[in-house]
C-alpha cells in the first residue's frame, strides 16, 4: 500500500504539474513570463543609463579646463572676441538682419561649437560662405519676416548637421572635389565683392543680380555718395595696411572704429548708419522658440545648402588644425558638434555658424592650447555685446562693406585656381562651372550641382582611370609587367592584371581593353584580381560575356587571386560555367600563388587542348597525370 501511494505521488502528479506550466497556467507561467520580461526590461534600462553616465562623465573630462593652459587660452581668446565683433556684424549685415544677430551667433556659437567639437581649436562662428547662402535663401521672404525666417533656418540646418553626424556621412565630404570647392568659395567671394560695391559707395543700384547691380553702379558713378566711397574705402585701406603687421589681429576692430569716429565727427549725415535700418536690441541674447509659420520648401532647401557648405568648410578646418595632443578628430563628431552649435544659435537668434577657417587660424596663431580657448571667445564677447550693443547703430555702413570686401579678396586664391588650371581639362571645367553657378544661380542650386558634378568626376574618374597589363612569368619564379595586349595569341596563355575599379562604370571600361580572342584559337586568359574587396553583378556579366567569347574561339577563363567572399559570390550569380570555361581560383596567404596555380593548371589545359586537335576522338589526355600534380615553380620549362 505504502508502495502504490508513493508510486501514485511521484508518477502521477509531477506531470500534471509540468503541463499546467506548460500550457500557460495563467497562475504561473504567465507571471511567471511577465516577470522574466519586466526584470529583462529593467537590467536594460539599468545599462542604458550606466552607458549615459559614463559617456557623461567622458565629455565632462574632456572638456575640463587645464589649470596650465588656462592663461594662454584666455589670452587667444581675446583677439578672436574683438575681430569677431566687425565679422560678426558684417556677415548679419549680408542677410540683411540686424549686426546684433551676427554678435548673438558669435557668443553662442563658439561656446556650444567649443564644448562639442572633436577638433578642439575649431572656431565655430559666422562664416561669409553660410551668411550668402542663408541670404539666398531668403531672399524672398519679407524684411519683417526675416529675422524669424533665419532663426528657423539656422535650427533646421543645426538639425541636418546633427542628423548627418548621427548617420556618420563624414565620409562622404571627401567627394567634393577641390576644384569644385574651389570654384564655389571662389564664387562666393566674387558675390560678396560685386553685392558690397554699391554700399561701399553709398549708391542705389538695381538688378537681378549681384553682378548686375555692380555693373549698374559703374553705368551710374554719378550715384556714388564721396563720404561714403571715402569711409569704405578708409576701411579698406585700414584693413590691408596693418595686414602683415603686429597690430593684424586687430585691424578689424580699428576698421571698424576709426572711420565710425571719423564720421560722427565730421558730421557726414550722408553716410548711411546701421541705425537706418530699424531699432538695434540691446543687452543679452534671450532664448525664444522658432515660428513655424515661417517654415516653406525654399527655406529647407536653403538649410540644406548651408549645411553642405558648413560641413565642407568644417572638414578642412578639421584637416588643418589636428588636436595637438595627437589624438584623432572625428568628422561626425564634429558634424553633431557644429549641429548643436547651430540649434542653440537659432534658439539664441542667431544666424548660422560653423568651422570658422579665419577664427581658427587667428586662435592657433595667438598660442590656443584647448578648446577653451573658443569657448572663451564667445564668454569674451557677451560683456562687449551688453555694454556696447546700442553704439552698433552708429557703425557706417561703408564700414561693414569694407569688412566683407576685405575678407572677400583674402578668401580668393589665385595660386590654387592657377594649380587646378593647370592640372587637366576636367579639373578646370569642374571649377569654371561652380563658379558661374555661384554667381548666377540661387546658392542651394550652386552648391547641389558643385555636389552632382564632384559626383560625376570621381564616377568618370574611377570608371576611367583604369588599365590592364600583362604579366609574363620569368625563370625565377616572378611576373614581368608589360603593356596590356591588343589581341591574343592562339594556343598560349595570357596572364592579366588590372589597376582601378572595377565596379560599375569601370567594368565596361576594362570589358573594351580586354585583349580580342577573334581569329585566335584555344587561348587562355588568366586575369589576376588580388586584393579585390567588391565586385558587383556588372563585373560578372562582363566575365560571362568574355569568356563565351573565349569559349567560341575554344578558349578558356581563368580568374586568380579571389577572395573566399567573392568567389562564392561567383559562384551565386551565375553566367560563368565555373567547371567548364571559366576557372575560378581563390586567393592564398603566398603573394601570386594562386596566379601561377592557374598558369599552371592553363598550361596544362593547352597540351590537352593541342593533343585533342591533332587527334580528335581518341578520349586519350596523356597529359592528365604528372602535369597536373607537378608545381611550375619547380619547372621553369613549364612557365
Amino acid at each position: 500500500m505504502d508502495d502504490h501511494i508513493t508510486s501514485h505521488r511521484i508518477g502521477t502528479a509531477p506531470p500534471v504539474f509540468a503541463t499546467e506550466i506548460s500550457t500557460g497556467s495563467p497562475q504561473l507561467g504567465d507571471g511567471f513570463d511577465r516577470e522574466t520580461t519586466e526584470s529583462g526590461r529593467m537590467q536594460e534600462e539599468r545599462t542604458n543609463v550606466s552607458r549615459a553616465y559614463l559617456a557623461g562623465r567622458r565629455w565632462l573630462r574632456g572638456i575640463r579646463p587645464e589649470r596650465r593652459h588656462l592663461r594662454a587660452d584666455t589670452v587667444a581668446a581675446m583677439p578672436s572676441a574683438v575681430s569677431s565683433v566687425p565679422d560678426g556684424m558684417a556677415s548679419a549685415a549680408l542677410i540683411g538682419v540686424s549686426p546684433v544677430v551676427g554678435l548673438y551667433s558669435s557668443i553662442v556659437g563658439p561656446v556650444f561649437g567649443g564644448l562639442t567639437t572633436s577638433t578642439r581649436m575649431m572656431i565655430v562662428s559666422t562664416t561669409t560662405a553660410a551668411a550668402l547662402a542663408a541670404a539666398s535663401a531668403l531672399e524672398g521672404v519679407p524684411p519683417s519676416d526675416r529675422p524669424a525666417a533665419l532663426f528657423l533656418l539656422t535650427i533646421i540646418a543645426g538639425a541636418l548637421m546633427i542628423g548627418a553626424g548621427l548617420a556618420r556621412l563624414g565620409r562622404y565630404t571627401r567627394f567634393v572635389s577641390h576644384s569644385v570647392m574651389t570654384g564655389f568659395l571662389t564664387g562666393v567671394a566674387a558675390s560678396i565683392i560685386f553685392g558690397q560695391l554699391s554700399d561701399l559707395a553709398g549708391a542705389e543700384t538695381s538688378g537681378d543680380s549681384n553682378i548686375a547691380e555692380a555693373l549698374d553702379l559703374l553705368l551710374h558713378l554719378g550715384r556714388v555718395d564721396p563720404a561714403s566711397a571715402i569711409v569704405g574705402l578708409a576701411t579698406l585701406a585700414i584693413l590691408f595696411g596693418l595686414k602683415r603687421t603686429r597690430a593684424s589681429s586687430f585691424s578689424a576692430l580699428l576698421a571698424l572704429l576709426l572711420p565710425t569716429l571719423a564720421m560722427v565727427l565730421f558730421g557726414l549725415d550722408s553716410v548711411a548708419q546701421v541705425r537706418d535700418g530699424g531699432a538695434i536690441p540691446r543687452g543679452i541674447p534671450l532664448p525664444a522658440l522658432p515660428e513655424l509659420r515661417m517654415l516653406s520648401f525654399e527655406l529647407v532647401a536653403g538649410a540644406a545648402a548651408v549645411t553642405v557648405i558648413v560641413l565642407v568648410q568644417g572638414a578642412g578646418v578639421s584637416e588643418s588644425a589636428p588636436n595637438q595632443d595627437g589624438s584623432p578628430s572625428s568628422m561626425n563628431k564634429d558634424f553633431i558638434g557644429q549641429g548643436i552649435a547651430n540649434v542653440a544659435v537659432g534658439i539664441f537668434r542667431g544666424q548660422p555658424v560653423g568651422g570658422s577657417v579665419s577664427g581658427t587660424a587667428l586662435s592657433l596663431a595667438m598660442g590656443a592650447r584647448t578648446r577653451w580657448a573658443a569657448i572663451m571667445s564667445g564668454l569674451l564677447l557677451l560683456p562687449i555685446v551688453v555694454l556696447l550693443s546700442g553704439l552698433v547703430g552708429l557703425v557706417p555702413v561703408p564700414v561693414l562693406a569694407g569688412v566683407l570686401i576685405f575678407a572677400a579678396i583674402g578668401a580668393i586664391r589665385p595660386g590654387t585656381a592657377a594649380m587646378i588650371w593647370r592640372t587637366g581639362k576636367a579639373s578646370t571645367i569642374a571649377m569654371v562651372a561652380t563658379f558661374v553657378a555661384t554667381l548666377f544661380l540661387p546658392v542651394a542650386a550652386a552648391v547641389g550641382i558643385g555636389v552632382a558634378l564632384s559626383l560625376i568626376l570621381q564616377l568618370n574618374q574611377e570608371s576611367m582611370d583604369l588599365r590592364i597589363v600583362q604579366l609574363t612569368a620569368q625563370p625565377d619564379g616572378h611576373f614581368r609587367e608589360g603593356p596590356g595586349p591588343t589581341r591574343l595569341t592562339s594556343h598560349e596563355a595570357t596572364v592579366l592584371d588590372v589597376y582601378g575599379s572595377l565596379l560599375y562604370a569601370g567594368s565596361k571600361t576594362m570589358q573594351k581593353r580586354l585583349p580580342d580572342p577573334a581569329g585566335t584559337e584555344g587561348a587562355a586568359v588568366i586575369i589576376r584580381l588580388r586584393g579585390r574587396t567588391a565586385l558587383g553583378a556588372t563585373f560578372y556579366r562582363m566575365m560571362a560575356d568574355y569568356s563565351r567569347k573565349l569559349a567560341d574561339t575554344g578558349g578558356r577563363l581563368y580568374l586568380s587571386g579571389l577572395e573566399p567572399e567573392l568567389l562564392e559570390q561567383a559562384r551565386r550569380a551565375g553566367g560563368m560555367d565555373m567547371s567548364g570555361p571559366v576557372r575560378a581560383l581563390p586567393a592564398t596567404e603566398i603573394l601570386g600563388e594562386s596566379t601561377w596555380k592557374a598558369l599552371h593548371e592553363a598550361g596544362a589545359w593547352l597540351v590537352r587542348h593541342r593533343t585533342d586537335l591533332r587527334s580528335p576522338g581518341t578520349g586519350e589526355d596523356p597529359t592528365a597525370g604528372a602535369a597536373d600534380d607537378e608545381d611550375p615553380r619547380t619547372r621553369p620549362e613549364d612557365r
